[in-house]
């Protein structure tokens, strides 16, 4: 128990900060649709869906070979190697990106926004030169630097974001040639946000200084190739993954045949629904981070797989925590997020609860797959995933012309919910692990069970908007109260929550 505990408290460590940086970006984003509209947030989403496909080529699955390698190579050589190789491809990466960027505008219809695609290789350039120093930040259990850069560039990015879409458009209502306009550019609107994003990324970048200055010219070739061997099927789990997960916000306009302000509002909506159910998805980030340096360290230990199994067990009593809590207040979170623009974006707001759900299975599929990478069989995961894009594909292209997001929704459900089972099925036979799966799906029906009893079978009969709220938090407790009490004896030995637990 006390390598639970441990991971607990580094997910807290990093969690902590993270969720709240996470949240803030999160509310900035909110911000974007309480101030513009679905057709105006659609290039923004278009742009913000490119950027994960984009990073997964850009990093090439070398934050996940450190923690792997770093284990029985000295991390010196193995940090030079690494940094030394992310730099020259990230510097080629974005110059033929800058090149061919009216092209690539194009194909990913942002060919009337051309600049928003250059700042987009910005982000990515400073982004992909951070990833290993970060990488180094968590190997070396310094979670207070790393929250400390990670505070900052999106403390930056609101600061600059309000800075260029509230107070630039009202200074220059008032006075065009105000000296604090210097830079200001009224025609580029929206984009003012991927700027803000842009200068945030290499401001980071410059606070990691400490451990780029750490960077010597020692470049083990040898060492590099058994890296390669190792991470570039990752390249496919990670592009098989974002597929999954971003395709069909970019194939959206290409597969519909309808008017274009028709298909930007379509696919504004559908970009807003996503963003309310990223809030399960913040939390599996933050899981991540102080996760699979864990895993990788517990991999020699002779307990291994009942951590693992426990680590699961906690893992989707959160998810299941937080997925009935954004299904169940959804009327007042869509509410405050929407404001005044509630009108336009609700209509989407019935594929959230799918959409969590399908992160909640993606979220256990990457705790699944700690069975791949210990036993180096990373070409397995790759054609888990790349069977989960075929199905998303197939899935999009037929369902999104008959049932619009509602139709991609549940291709993402169906694929999450595939990739979780096979992976669970092809793990138990090359690295068991005594998950207790019947206890992990009771736990989730009994969620879904209830946000069917409330919006089903109470919410009809309720007119107030507060009292749907009570009503959802009286059944949240209950199901929290339950899971407390099924679950004391473990929970109790849990930083922080354990106190809490015990007085039940």
């Amino acid at each position: 128990m006390g390598s639970v505990k441990k991971l607990a408290g580094q997910t807290l460590w990093y969690g902590v900060p993270t969720i709240a940086t996470r949240f803030l970006g999160y509310l900035l984003s909110i911000f974007l649709f309480r101030w513009y509209g679905p057709t105006v947030t659609a290039d923004i989403t278009q742009v913000y869906a490119l950027i994960p496909f984009l990073n997964i080529l850009f990093t090439y699955g070398l934050e996940t070979a450190y923690f792997r390698f770093v284990q029985h190579t000295a991390e010196k050589k193995l940090f030079n190697t690494l940094s030394l190789s992310i730099i020259s491809s990230s510097i080629v990466f974005s110059v033929l990106l800058l090149l061919f960027t009216e092209p690539l505008a194009r194909f990913t219809s942002l060919e009337a926004k051309p600049e928003y695609f250059r700042w987009m290789v910005y982000i990515l350039f400073f982004d992909t030169l951070s990833a290993i120093p970060f990488a180094r930040l968590r190997h070396q259990e310094r979670p207070r630097k790393y929250a400390f850069v990670k505070v900052m560039n999106i403390g930056l990015t609101v600061l600059l974001s309000f800075y260029f879409l509230r107070f630039c458009p009202l200074r220059y209502a008032q006075n065009p040639n105000d000296a604090l306009l210097l830079f200001y550019n009224p025609s580029f609107g929206i984009g003012y946000y991927i700027v803000a994003n842009a200068i945030a990324s290499a401001i980071s970048l410059l606070l990691l200084w400490e451990e780029w200055k750490a960077l010597r010219i020692e470049f083990d070739a040898k060492l590099w190739k058994q890296v390669m061997q190792y991470a570039y099927p990752l390249i496919i789990v990670g592009f098989g993954g974002m597929i999954n997960e971003m395709l069909s916000r970019l194939v959206y306009s290409h597969v519909l045949d309808l008017p274009l302000e028709e298909e930007k509002r379509q696919l504004g909506i559908f970009g807003a629904s996503y963003k309310v159910a990223v809030l399960i998805t913040m939390f599996i980030q933050v899981f991540k981070m102080a996760a699979e340096p864990f895993f990788f360290k517990q991999s020699t230990g002779d307990n291994a797989p009942r951590t693992y199994a426990r680590v699961m067990k906690f893992f989707v009593i959160a998810c299941s925590l937080m997925w009935l809590g954004i299904a169940l207040g959804l009327p007042l979170i869509t509410r405050m997020a929407y404001g005044e623009n509630f009108a336009a974006y609700n209509e989407g707001s019935a594929i959230i609860p799918i959409l969590a759900m399908a992160s909640v299975f993606l979220g256990i599929y990457y705790n699944l797959s700690i069975w791949y990478k210990l036993t180096n069989k990373t070409w397995t995961g790759a054609w888990i995933t790349l069977g989960g894009a075929l199905v998303t594909v197939l899935l999009n292209v037929w369902w999104i012309p008959l049932f619009g997001y509602t139709g991609s929704a549940w291709a993402t459900f169906i694929c999450y919910a595939a990739m979780m089972l096979v992976s669970y099925r092809m793990g138990q036979r090359h690295y068991p692990v005594p998950y207790a799966w019947k206890k992990y799906t009771a736990y989730l029906l009994i969620a879904v069970g209830l946000y069917a009893l409330q919006n089903w079978g109470i919410n009809p009969f309720i007119s107030s908007l507060w009292g749907k709220g009570l009503m959802a938090a009286a059944l949240f407790a209950g199901y929290a109260v339950f899971m407390a009490k099924v679950e004391k004896k473990e929970l109790v030995k849990l930083p922080l929550v354990g106190r809490f637990v015990a007085r039940l």
